[in-house]
């Protein structure tokens, strides 16, 4: 496995494990996160797993940059030899449309399909968690195919319902909260994204597998009523 060390400011090392976003790079990264989990130095605070590199926050009180950068390189020797766990598999209703998708006719025209045509090849692929950024629980989706890609918008909204499902470029993403943001909105998911009364307050992590499905606004209402008495 080959990879690289920079700082990030005084506190954090960034290790580049590759230069592209695919499954490999992917796969080392889970590895390494998976490694680091079990094993974490003592002088680490945390990791960040993002597209081609892990951050390692540290105290710089209990070690330096270089000292964090020769024990990581040393602990990734045994991480490159880890297989990472099994990836979760996850499926996301969706409202896709009217006012949970307000921009899916954008898409639609943008990519010359109908609706139907863009909630069908939405639907009809396979996804794969790379990151969680932005806000807190945003997944950033690789998988999704490019004939329903479509650009940002021109102005980005004051502000978005949370679980709404959008689309930047040729990914996907859902709003886990109420946020800007610039995506083009095709839908919304009745599940909570966002859980901050759990140890573990993403829904989604890096490495899930999803897949999509459309329900209509009734059953949206009715999964959504459960999902917010289960956590209540």
């Amino acid at each position: 496995m080959d990879y690289s060390f920079s700082p990030l400011g005084d506190q954090a090392i960034v290790i580049e494990v590759g230069t592209a976003i695919n499954e490999y790079t992917q796969k080392n990264i889970l590895a390494m996160s998976s490694f680091l989990e079990g094993n974490a130095p003592q002088w680490m605070t945390e990791y960040i797993p993002a597209f081609t590199t892990i951050s390692v926050v540290y105290n710089p009180l209990q070690v330096t940059f270089g000292e964090a950068k020769t024990e990581l390189a040393s602990l990734l020797k045994t991480a490159s030899k880890i297989t990472p766990p099994p990836s979760r598999k996850i499926e996301i209703p969706v409202c896709y449309g009217g006012e949970y998708g307000p921009d899916l006719e954008f898409v639609a025209q943008h990519n010359g399909l109908s609706t139907e045509e863009v909630i069908a090849i939405h639907t009809g692929a396979d996804y794969t968690v790379h990151m969680i950024g932005f806000a807190p629980g945003f997944p950033y989706i690789g998988g999704m195919p490019e004939k329903i890609a479509a650009p940002r918008k021109d102005s980005p909204r004051v502000s978005i319902p949370e679980r709404s499902v959008g689309i930047a470029g040729s990914q996907t993403g859902i709003y886990p909260i109420s946020t800007p943001g610039g995506w083009q909105l095709i839908g919304r998911t009745p599940l909570r994204l966002f859980l901050p009364e759990n140890d573990i307050p993403s829904l989604l992590r890096a490495g899930d597998k999803i897949t999509f499905h459309q329900v209509s606004e009734d059953e949206y209402t009715a999964l959504e009523a459960k999902e917010n008495a289960h956590n209540t």
